[in-house]
């Protein structure tokens, strides 16, 4: 039986693993960005859901009603929280103008006619500016935006994301009824902006009557499944 030699020093020598077990016991690699979380992983149970009825001949009540699901939709707690800006700015133009009108007509009333003049004029004019200005803003600014959502998560690092929906009514079209159009607009970013994550666009549209039955009773989970595939595809970075 052959003996093992041992080394002149005394000291016995480790054996390096071999290379399969090196990369067997070495640490995974760091994964990727966590991905957010999106719409169609949140359950909603059907008791926190409110009956929603319109009236089916009516596209103004139709569109309403598709917004506020919507944006109820999406403004829950694991998801975005919503900001108010357009409408912060509408309703500040809006009542900027009625406190001109009131003082300007309050002023008239209690000075002369002919010393008020100048000042009423100015009132008059500031009131037609303000409410230009609100209309332009609601037109060009604005548009067909209902919802504006933003949120932050921490992981590793700070992560902001924003989304934009804009939605309009398709008008009926020969044999088509009307449709409900929405259109996603989602950045994902970090360093305050500096740094792009991901960004996508989506756009769909659906005729009411697929979230709308013969009594004017809204189908809400049905409707938020198609809004929340629409939102998981930007949210993935594609456009459509």
């Amino acid at each position: 039986m052959a003996r093992t030699k041992k080394p002149e020093n005394g000291t016995s020598t480790a054996r390096s693993p071999s290379p399969s077990r090196a990369s067997s016991a070495s640490p995974s690699s760091p994964s990727g960005e966590d991905k957010p979380t999106g719409p169609l992983s949140i359950i909603i149970s059907p008791e926190d859901r409110e009956a929603i009825k319109v009236n089916n001949a009516n596209a103004t009540e139709l569109k309403n009603a598709c917004d506020d699901a919507m944006k109820r939709y999406l403004s829950r707690p694991e998801l975005f929280k919503q900001i108010y800006l357009h409408t912060d700015v509408r309703l500040g133009l809006g009542w900027l103008s009625v406190f001109v009108a009131a003082g300007t007509a309050f002023y008239g009333y209690k000075v002369e006619f002919e010393k008020s003049k100048p000042v009423v004029w100015a009132g008059l004019i500031l009131y037609i500016l303000l409410t230009t200005l609100q209309t332009l803003y609601a037109y060009f600014i604005e548009g067909d935006v209902v919802y504006v959502g933003k949120r932050k998560t921490f992981s590793r690092r700070i992560v902001s994301e924003r989304i934009t929906l804009s939605s309009r009514t398709v008008p009926v079209e020969r044999s088509k009824p009307p449709a409900y159009e929405v259109s996603i607009t989602y950045v994902r970013s970090t360093s305050g902006g500096k740094s792009l994550l991901a960004k996508g666009k989506t756009h769909g549209v659906r005729e009411y009557n697929s979230f709308f039955d013969e009594e004017g009773t809204m189908d809400q989970e049905r409707f938020e499944r198609w809004v929340g595939e629409l939102v998981e595809q930007a949210m993935e970075g594609k456009s459509s």
